[in-house]
């Protein structure tokens, strides 16, 4: 796998596509009520700022994943247990996402089939891409972001038809304060979905082009983060804030209410069309960072029995993490968030550029402690 090179327009797709994901489908802000856009755009700026320390510590250590950096940052030793959060980490996005495509696929398309069905049979699709290596994935990405982008596009056209569409269902603008705002940014979705790009530091090494890392990061941030605005102002627009913060997920109620002549309905099937290619994008660059974790750690030289093995953990896995979707949100959002990804998505990786910043200036970068 090393001696594969993807473009940079290849991971741009896998990358825009993991970070929007499942996002676009929750009620992301919900807390900020009319200002969720808001809220969106504010934590969309502080990604940057991220993107930026990620793709830095990429220029440093153009060669290197995440976890193969660590041990020349920070030593051999204290890179291992910090690499195992890393990858119980990885196992655990991929649960959770795992877990959002089941509930609402379950909920909505295949009301009579069970749960973990679902999962599973699309875990069989994810590792049977990934076990071709890097470059099948983001070509498979290459083919399914064009279809996500243009299923969205029609999905915002048709919302905009909406009888209730209603542009002041977003006012007052900042109408409680900053401070709601704030308490949506931080330390919710600057973690999710912004902080969650820290997987493009799993890619990077088998990019043919180094030198564009950092705009391309940028890039990533800022189309994400402007898809998930225009989303969210059209989704409240229809629904109002009071629904779209009771709703799991508001995009799939706005677009149940779309008819044309009160004879084209039932647009729904696009929200589950993107919601499978969001799901691709995320688990499939979940299992790839957590395979090339535990690939370096027991010095295997390929990952394809290591995905296989994730695959078979990660379906059961997704279904054990709460006995329903609500539980399941109180508890991402009330530890996973704060104590799991506040440390592995910003703190971590700002030591750790600190330390690699120090250790060039000293001429350190190529020892280890």
């Amino acid at each position: 796998m090393q001696q594969q090179k993807i473009s940079a327009l290849q991971l741009f797709y896998v990358i825009v596509g993991f970070e929007i994901g499942t996002a676009i489908i929750l009620a992301i802000g919900a807390g900020a009520k009319q200002d969720a856009w808001l809220a969106i755009l504010i934590s969309m700026l502080s990604g940057l700022f991220l993107i930026g320390v990620f793709t830095q510590l990429s220029l440093y250590y153009p060669n290197d994943t995440l976890f193969s950096m660590l041990p020349k940052i920070i030593g051999k030793y204290l890179s291992y247990p910090i690499i195992l959060i890393y990858i119980f980490y990885f196992i655990y996005l991929a649960a959770t996402v795992c877990r959002d495509f089941g509930d609402l696929i379950s909920s909505t398309l295949l009301v009579e089939t069970p749960t973990f069905v679902v999962i599973s049979s699309f875990m069989v699709l994810v590792i049977y891409c990934l076990r071709g290596g890097v470059v099948t994935f983001v070509r498979m990405g290459e083919m399914v972001f064009p279809l996500y982008i243009i299923s969205l596009i029609i999905l915002w056209i048709l919302l905009l038809s909406v009888e209730d569409f209603n542009l002041n269902n977003l006012t007052p603008i900042m109408g409680n304060g900053l401070r709601p705002i704030l308490k949506e940014v931080y330390p919710g979705i600057i973690n999710f979905p912004f902080g969650e790009t820290i997987i493009i530091m799993m890619f990077i090494p088998y990019l043919n082009n180094k030198q564009i890392i950092r705009k391309l990061g940028m890039i990533v941030i800022l189309v994400g983060g402007l898809i998930l605005t225009i989303n969210t102002i059209l989704v409240l627009s229809v629904l109002g804030p009071e629904i779209y913060g009771e709703k799991s997920f508001p995009l799939i109620i706005a677009t149940k209410m779309v008819s044309i002549a009160d004879f084209l309905e039932r647009f729904d099937a696009l929200v589950i069309l993107m919601m499978v290619s969001g799901v691709f994008f995320k688990v499939g660059g979940c299992i790839f960072g957590a395979a090339v974790a535990i690939s370096q750690l027991v010095k295997l030289n390929h990952t394809k029995s290591v995905i296989l093995g994730l695959g078979t953990i990660i379906s059961p896995l997704s279904l054990l993490i709460a006995t329903n979707f609500i539980e399941y949100l109180k508890i991402a959002y009330s530890y996973f968030i704060p104590y799991l990804f506040v440390p592995l998505q910003i703190i971590v990786p700002i030591i750790l550029l600190c330390i690699a910043f120090i250790r060039k200036k000293l001429n350190l970068g190529n020892s280890s402690t």
